[in-house]
C-alpha cells in the first residue's frame, strides 16, 4: 500500500506535466498572434483615422462652398420676397376695396334671399294645404262612392223585397180566386 501512496500521485504530476506542456506552447502562440491582430487593428484604425480626417478636410471645403452658394441664394430669395411683399401691399389694398364692393353686394343679396324665403315659405305653406285638401277630397271620394254601393246595395234589396211582396200578393191573390 505504500507504493499506492507514492506511484499514484507521481503519474498523476508526470500527466499534468505534459498537459500543462502542450497548454503553455499553444498559449504562447496564441498570446502572440493575439498581440499582432490587436497590432494590426490599431494600425488600420489609425489608417482609417487619417482617411477620415481628409475626408473631413473635403467635407468642409465643400460645405464652405455650399455656404457662399445659399448665401447667394439667400441674397437672391430676399430680394425677390421684398419685390413680393410689395406685390402683396398692393393686392391687399385691392382686395381692399374689392371687399368694399362686395360687403355692399351682399347686404343688397342678403334682402333678396330673406324676401325669397319669405315667398318660398309661403308657397310650402300653400303646398301643404293643397295636399292636405287633396288627401281629404280623396278619403271623401272613397267614403262617398262606399255610401254610394251600400245605398245600391239597400236599393237592390228594396227592389227585390218589393218583387217577393208583389209576387206574394199575386199568388195570394191566385189562390183567394181559386177557393172562390
Amino acid at each position: 500500500m505504500n507504493k499506492a501512496y507514492v506511484l499514484v500521485p507521481l503519474i498523476a504530476v508526470i500527466l499534468f506535466g505534459g498537459y500543462y506542456y502542450s497548454f503553455s506552447t499553444a498559449y504562447e502562440k496564441k498570446e502572440l498572434a493575439q498581440k499582432a491582430a490587436e497590432k494590426e487593428a490599431h494600425n488600420a484604425k489609425l489608417r482609417k483615422e487619417a482617411a477620415d480626417r481628409e475626408i473631413a478636410i473635403k467635407a468642409a471645403v465643400e460645405a464652405d462652398k455650399t455656404r457662399k452658394e445659399e448665401k447667394a441664394k439667400k441674397e437672391a430669395k430676399d430680394k425677390a420676397e421684398k419685390e413680393a411683399r410689395a406685390a402683396a401691399v398692393e393686392q391687399r389694398n385691392k382686395a381692399q376695396r374689392d371687399q368694399g364692393k362686395l360687403e355692399t353686394q351682399k347686404f343688397r343679396l342678403s334682402k333678396d334671399v330673406e324676401a325669397l324665403k319669405e315667398e318660398i315659405a309661403k308657397i310650402e305653406a300653400e303646398k301643404v294645404r293643397a295636399v292636405s285638401e287633396a288627401e281629404f277630397l280623396k278619403v271623401y271620394v272613397k267614403e262617398a262612392e262606399a255610401n254610394v254601393k251600400g245605398l245600391t246595395a239597400v236599393l237592390d234589396k228594396i227592389e227585390s223585397a218589393n218583387r217577393a211582396k208583389a209576387e206574394f200578393d199575386r199568388q195570394a191573390a191566385a189562390a183567394a180566386k181559386a177557393k172562390s
